[in-house]
């Protein structure tokens, strides 16, 4: 019998012994809950005791590694982690917006917890943080996370320790973008070395880097090694780095002239069609313009909670609001002026004044702002030296799109056929039977229609205002000219060609006086070819 007892209490010993060696040997994971209240219980010390308390406690948070754990520390690195005065404390993160969140569970705090008071830190604390949340972020299953900890550490520099970090993790990173910054990471970090074999290698991995932050050490470098090879590769390092950013840079203004040549592709294309076919200086294109631009903000403000699908929707209603109102004005005044232009000049003039007014009257002077889809916002970055808007890229797709639907629509449709025919001989055309006023009619009105959809892009570049348009008639009808009159490539090249000189001469001459050199080389240009690039072809054409 005491045997037995004996047996028994020895079987119970090791079992009790065994439940504590799971439960505490770190080959084994805590579980979910006993992990959540240590967390818990960790961010609640934080805001009690002294700096070498906190110093511990932070050490303990960060190798309990929650998944809260780099948001905590973060938030107490940059100093958003707040703590409530009164009894029990509650621990806090302060958005930029001064709304407040949860420091344990990141919910959303409603009520009013009075003053807070910020959860303090020093010099030695505020490096260690540096370190945890860089080690935490960069142990994150998500790449984007583990490349913004190593950027973050490239920008703010880092120690001996991260550096040996990275140097162990780079190993096993699978992804090529996050291994390479680790590299970059890792070499500006031996740089500062006191072997002069470490910083010429560092020097020959920095090599071609696009990130702002080599150029300065290299620079110094290059100033002031005392090792003369590392000086000499230091200033090769930074003629390939001034190299590639000269390409990317150039680049750049390409994207951005050919972006601006889109949008004068768009308010030009209508303008090339009315005054190409029908002969009329039509003053109030950029009026139709801004009519689409105004379809659009009153469509997004019936569809608020839908701006991407509003967007979609402005572009048929703005074509067809601009087009009534372009064939109105022809109606009513312009089908009273063919064959004087001056005076189509002088009457579209009013009618511009007329829809200013209107506007004014109907949407009150001050501009509004049109919100930008989700899909449009934000950058394409293709390295750090080169990044592309979306919303000039999708507008320079978009008014490719228009561009090619014109031109099959005019080489493809009846309506197309007759109005090259009555662009090219206004009476042959009539004399086989094509009623001109009708064709005048659809095709200003066709031509009013793709200036309400010029609106719908200038409404993502800008505010939309009565004088939207005020500032695209001008370079509308340079380009219709220098392209050549009713010719649509000849509007293409004009307006993608107008577009690049101007990114290209703003940096020289400033923005203004860029638009002045171009508008005299355009006047010089005429004086050769005064029926521009592409003239038009027919028997009528010299009339």
């Amino acid at each position: 019998m005491f045997k037995l007892q004996n047996s028994v209490r020895r079987y119970l010993s090791f079992t009790l012994l065994l439940v504590m060696a799971l439960g505490f040997s770190p080959g084994y994971a805590q579980s979910a809950p006993d992990k959540t209240t240590t967390f818990n219980t960790l961010v609640d010390e934080l805001a009690e005791g002294s700096l070498s308390k906190r110093i511990k406690t932070v050490s303990a948070i960060a190798t309990l590694k929650h998944e809260r754990s780099a948001i905590v520390l973060s938030a107490l690195q940059d100093g958003s982690l707040k703590a409530t005065r009164g009894d029990p404390t509650l621990v806090v993160i302060e958005l930029e917006d001064d709304s407040l969140l949860s420091a344990q569970t990141g919910a959303l705090i409603s009520d009013d917890l009075g003053r807070l008071k910020r959860i303090p830190i020093h010099n030695k604390l505020r490096s260690q943080l540096h370190t945890l949340v860089a080690q935490l972020n960069l142990s994150s299953p998500d790449k984007a996370v583990r490349l913004g900890a190593v950027n973050r550490l490239i920008t703010d520099g880092g120690n001996e320790e991260t550096a040996t970090t990275l140097q162990a993790l780079r190993a096993s990173e699978l992804d090529s973008g996050v291994r390479d910054a680790m590299s970059t990471a890792i070499a500006m970090y031996n740089i500062q070395s006191d072997d002069a074999n470490v910083r010429l290698n560092a020097v020959k991995q920095l090599q071609g880097s696009l990130i702002p932050e080599v150029r300065g050490p290299l620079a110094a470098l290059a100033d002031s090694d005392p090792d003369k090879a590392v000086q000499q590769e230091a200033q090769q390092a930074l003629e390939s780095i001034e190299g590639r950013l000269k390409v990317f840079r150039f680049s750049e203004n390409v994207f951005f002239g050919l972006s601006l040549g889109s949008v004068f592709l768009l308010s030009a294309i209508g303008l090339a069609i009315t005054f190409g076919v029908m002969g009329v200086i039509n003053m109030a294109h950029g009026e139709l313009m801004m009519i689409g631009a105004y379809t659009t903000w009153v469509i997004q403000q019936l569809l608020p909670n839908h701006i991407g699908i509003s967007l979609f929707i402005a572009i048929p209603s703005a074509f067809v609001v601009a087009g009534l109102v372009g064939i109105a004005i022809e109606r009513g005044v312009i089908q009273f002026l063919y064959g004087r232009p001056l005076e189509t000049l002088l009457a579209t003039f009013g009618i511009s004044l007329i829809l200013q007014q209107a506007a004014r009257s109907i949407f009150s002077p001050l501009n509004r702002a049109v919100s930008l889809p989700e899909w449009m916002s934000g950058s394409l970055q293709i390295n750090p030296a080169l990044s592309l808007t979306f919303n000039r890229l999708y507008i320079l797709l978009f008014g490719l799109m228009v561009f090619f639907a014109l031109l099959t629509i005019l080489k493809k449709t009846s309506l197309g056929l007759k109005v090259r025919a009555v662009s090219q001989n206004r009476p042959m055309a009539r004399a086989v039977g094509v009623r001109a006023s009708w064709v005048d009619a659809l095709t200003f009105g066709l031509g009013s229609g793709i200036a309400g959809i010029a609106g719908v892009a200038l409404s993502q570049l800008t505010n939309v205002g009565p004088n939207l348009g005020q500032a695209y008639i001008i370079d509308s009808f340079m380009v219709v000219v220098f392209g050549g009159v009713g010719n649509l490539w000849g509007t293409l090249v004009g307006a993608m060609g107008i577009g690049l000189l101007n990114k290209f001469m703003e940096p020289y001459a400033g923005a203004v006086l860029a638009k002045v050199l171009i508008l005299v080389l355009l006047i010089l240009f005429i004086q050769k070819k005064p029926k521009g690039l592409f003239p038009q072809k027919g028997r009528a054409a010299a009339d």
